[in-house]
Order: structure tokens, then C-alpha cells, then sequence
């Protein structure tokens, strides 16, 4: 008879796409991985992958393993929910993904207060700008500045996500504070880039009038703390999310700029899960303390 952990280890090779990156995931040896593999092969009597020094290629009997593998991982989430959702206590181990801004200025302290509430919860957070792989990596639930189309997945809205105009106000004392959407031609903006596309289109409305600038800047970053300090030392005008600039806002490190303009907001935040017909109490407790009474309220509708 199989074992079951050899299948399941199989399936958690083939959604890190390399033994490395599972033994990384679950925290062991690449060789004990490598001999479980080797193992559930001689046992079946025929190979499951072709393994080379830069990838992975699933034979045709491995992709027909891998189905079954992965119904035996959906089995088995299903059995720990099942025992999660008859749950009297908030308790037990909770993972939580969350990109780096977000996670380091809202989320750490939200979670320092949910696990005050509740003792017996373990709170893992993965501070990470990749998107994960809920199921693959046991995520709980991730924070996402996006809604995914995805039919496994549950999205609930925490909020939306405006965005602001800023600068520091030795950048202003020196190059003088724009008026209208056109005056920021003539100002050193600072640019988020991404997948080498540089976002230095920026739409303005005010009343039924919109306007696209097309802003110059010679600096451009891909992170959003980068981008604010940058802001910070006095380097140009920069357009971001407001929930990333709440504290300098609130400490005068930057000033907010044209208000009476509406900008296009950012992608909303939500809150991600797998759609499962049994969710664990701790995860449940979770989602509705961000939703319904402390991430919406301190870090986006104040906005």
C-alpha cells in the first residue's frame, strides 16, 4: 500500500517547482525530500519526473499522480478545517501572507492586538511582495492590494485604496508648490516602475475636466517605502498610496499637494482565503477583526 506523506511530498515538489524550493517551504533537508521521491517511484515502478539542473518535467504517469496527490492535500486541508470550524476557542496555528508596505505599517500591529484578544492563537506573517500560493504554502489567509479573479479563492473587500499627491516641504521651498494638474511638468516627480514599465501617466480630475500628464523623473523605484523615503529627503513630487504616507502626512515629512483634485485610486485591499466548505474558527475570528472593526478603521477610512 502507498504511503500517503510520499504523495503529498511529491505534490509539494511539483508547486515549489523544485526539491530546494519544498525544502525551504517545509522547513527540511533537500536530501530527505530527494529520497522520499526516489522511494514513491520505486514503489509505484516508473519515473514521475525528469530532474534537471534548472528544472523540473512531469512524465505523463507523474501529471496522472499529481491529480490523485492533490486530492489527497485537499482531503487532508479539509479534514484540519473540519476540526478547526468546531473550535470553541480561538486557538491554534494562523498564517497570514501580506505585502511588505502594508504588512510592516498596518498589519504587524493589528496582529500584535489580535493575539492579544486571543492567547492561544500562533500567528505566522509572511512579509512578501510575490503573490503566494495559498493552498501550496498552507496559507490561512493573504492581504492583497487586488481582487484576483480566481473561482478557489474568497475575496472580502477591507477597503479602498486612495492615493495622494506629496512632497516634502524642502522639495517646495526650493521648487515652488504646483497649482494645476499642468504645473507638474515643470516639477521632478519620482516614479514607480514595475516589470520594466515606468508608471509616469497620471491622471487629475477636478469637476468634469481630466487631465493626463505625462510627469518626468529621473528617479524610479519599485517599492513603495523606497519611493516615500526618496520623497522624504526632499527628491520630487511622487503619487502613491495614501495608506503608505498616513504617518508622514500626520508628522509634516511630506505635504499632501492640488487636493481639490481627484486622483485614480489604487487596486482595493482584500482579504484572501480558499474557498472551503469548512473554515477554521481562528481563521473566520481573523477575517472579521479586519473587516469589521480595526484594518478598515485604522488604516484606510480615515483616508
Amino acid at each position: 500500500m502507498l504511503n500517503a506523506q510520499l504523495l503529498t511530498t511529491f505534490s509539494a515538489i511539483v508547486s515549489a517547482g523544485s526539491i530546494s524550493a519544498a525544502a525551504t517551504r517545509l522547513n527540511c533537508g533537500k536530501s530527505v525530500l530527494s529520497r522520499q521521491l526516489t522511494r514513491l517511484e520505486a514503489d509505484l515502478g516508473a519515473r514521475l519526473m525528469q530532474r534537471t539542473t534548472r528544472k523540473l518535467t512531469l512524465t505523463e504517469v507523474g501529471k496522472m499522480v499529481l491529480l490523485q496527490a492533490q486530492q489527497i492535500d485537499r482531503a487532508l486541508s479539509n479534514v484540519a478545517q473540519i476540526s478547526g470550524q468546531f473550535q470553541t476557542e480561538v486557538r491554534g496555528p494562523l498564517r497570514v501572507a501580506c505585502p511588505r508596505p502594508l504588512g510592516q505599517r498596518h498589519l504587524v500591529p493589528l496582529i500584535t492586538e489580535f493575539t492579544r484578544l486571543h492567547p492561544g492563537v500562533e500567528v505566522t506573517l509572511l512579509v512578501e511582495d510575490r503573490i503566494t500560493d495559498l493552498v501550496a504554502e498552507q496559507i490561512d489567509v493573504a492581504i492583497r492590494v487586488a481582487h484576483l479573479d480566481d473561482s478557489t479563492m474568497v475575496a472580502r473587500k477591507l477597503a479602498d485604496n486612495p492615493r495622494v499627491l506629496v512632497a516634502a516641504p524642502a522639495y517646495l521651498a526650493r521648487a515652488g508648490i504646483p497649482a494645476s494638474a499642468d504645473d507638474l511638468l515643470q516639477h521632478e516627480c519620482l516614479l514607480w516602475t514595475r516589470d520594466n514599465r515606468v508608471y509616469d501617466e497620471w491622471t487629475l480630475s477636478i469637476g468634469a475636466i481630466t487631465t493626463q500628464v505625462r510627469v518626468h523623473g529621473r528617479i524610479r523605484i519599485n517599492d513603495g517605502m523606497a519611493l516615500a523615503a526618496s520623497a522624504c529627503e526632499g527628491a520630487g513630487v511622487m503619487l502613491i498610496d495614501r495608506l503608505l504616507v498616513e504617518q508622514e502626512l500626520a508628522s509634516g515629512e511630506l505635504v499632501e499637494l492640488l487636493p481639490t483634485y481627484k486622483l485614480t485610486p489604487g487596486p482595493s485591499i482584500y482579504a484572501v482565503y480558499p474557498a472551503r466548505q469548512w473554515l477554521a474558527l481562528n481563521t473566520a475570528t481573523f477575517v472579521e477583526f479586519l473587516l469589521a472593526q480595526r484594518l478598515g478603521e485604522r488604516a484606510f477610512r480615515r483616508a
